[in-house]
């Protein structure tokens, strides 16, 4: 950027922040959030379970090694702004395509930079989640607070409408070997690749799909996706997959597809004091007692209560820090899903060994 210009982010409780105007010069709104994430930026802001949200970076440099290509988890930036400390105009790495500013500006995304994060992420850490406005054109708090006032809040806000497939698509390996219905809440590039990786012919549906639509496909097993929002505000899609597990076929969730499982058999979500968002989230399988370092992208959780008044669903993973459930298994482990991303892009691969297990699931069913 040629000269500097200033803006300000306000939180819905009267905190606010002067800062540097990054990426388009406007106005954006969307609940605030951090990621711990020291890398994977690029993929962190094109996934669209972030869709919503205003993306606070704990990581002190962003933008440092521009954008590429092949490292994105869908066609935009989905994030509704970015809040960072140091912010990099140009990029150092040969095979980058373009600069984050730039990319920013095609997508018509505000943020803002040159503020304390470490300040922010402790005030939300305290406070909770909440909304906010980051704002290069009105820097006004007045009239900030009173365009704040009319954020919906994320609890019971529907969004995986915003970002799914409206027409279904297929991708699949050569010589495929089975073939995977992908139900789409908002999916990342890397789970398809992952399945496909696996010898899978996948077919992405939309959300107002049939399980008339999804069974003419033949699936041998279903994908759950990540996604957006509040799960509990999905009542067709948590009718939809509750029809898919009575058919005793292999079921895999991630994250949004996860809750909408768990809620599928009578389970509950609720809303986190904060989310767990970063590539460095500690979880325990509790079936092989080994750990794993995960990717992590979510602001609702399986509520731990009602898993144990469910006898058919058991817990099979839990998040070390809080305890939280990180993963089910129903159907004796025929259906499966977790809170994590094994997918990872971006995050460490620790967990992919699911994806191997689900087409497992298959191979025996089949």
């Amino acid at each position: 950027m040629s000269e500097q210009q200033s803006a300000v982010l306000l939180l819905e409780d009267g905190t606010s922040f002067e800062g540097v105007a990054i990426g388009m010069i406007g106005t954006t709104t969307g609940e605030i959030a951090f990621n711990t994430g020291m890398t994977g930026y690029q993929e962190v802001f094109t996934d669209p379970s972030y869709y919503g949200q205003v993306l606070v970076m704990t990581s002190a440099h962003i933008g440092n090694y521009g954008v590429h290509d092949d490292e994105i988890e869908s066609d935009n930036i989905n994030v509704a702004g970015i809040v960072v400390k140091k912010f990099s105009d140009g990029y150092s790495r040969a095979s980058g395509s373009k600069s984050l500013q730039e990319d920013l500006v095609e997508n018509k995304k505000v943020g803002i930079s040159d503020i304390d994060t470490r300040a922010l992420v402790r005030h939300i850490r305290s406070k909770g989640a909440m909304n906010c406005i980051i704002s290069s054109e009105d820097t006004d708090i007045e009239s900030l607070k009173k365009q704040l006032t009319a954020v919906p809040s994320m609890d019971g806000l529907e969004l995986s409408s915003k970002v799914a497939t409206k027409d279904a698509f297929e991708v699949k390996a050569e010589n495929a070997l089975y073939r995977v219905a992908l139900l789409d809440f908002g999916v990342k590039k890397n789970i398809i690749r992952c399945l496909v990786d696996r010898g899978c012919h996948v077919k992405v549906f939309p959300l107002d799909a049939t399980l008339e639509d999804i069974n003419g496909f033949q699936p041998d097993g279903y994908m759950l996706s990540n996604g957006p929002g509040d799960p509990s505000a999905m009542p067709n899609s948590i009718g939809l997959v509750k029809d898919i597990v009575a058919l005793n076929k292999p079921v895999f969730g991630i994250c949004l597809g996860h809750q909408i499982l768990g809620l599928s058999q009578g389970l509950k979500t609720e809303k986190m004091f904060n989310g767990h968002r970063g590539i460095n989230h500690p979880v325990k399988n509790l079936i092989t007692g080994k750990g794993e370092v995960t990717s992590q992208n979510h602001g609702f959780v399986i509520s731990k209560e009602s898993t144990e008044q469910i006898d058919n669903v058991s817990v099979t993973h839990i998040h070390l820090n809080d305890q939280t459930v990180a993963g089910i298994q129903l159907n004796g482990g025929t259906a499966f899903s977790v809170q994590y991303h094994p997918e990872a892009s971006a995050g460490p691969h620790d967990s992919r060994y699911l994806f191997d297990q689900f087409i497992s699931n298959i191979k025996n069913h089949k």
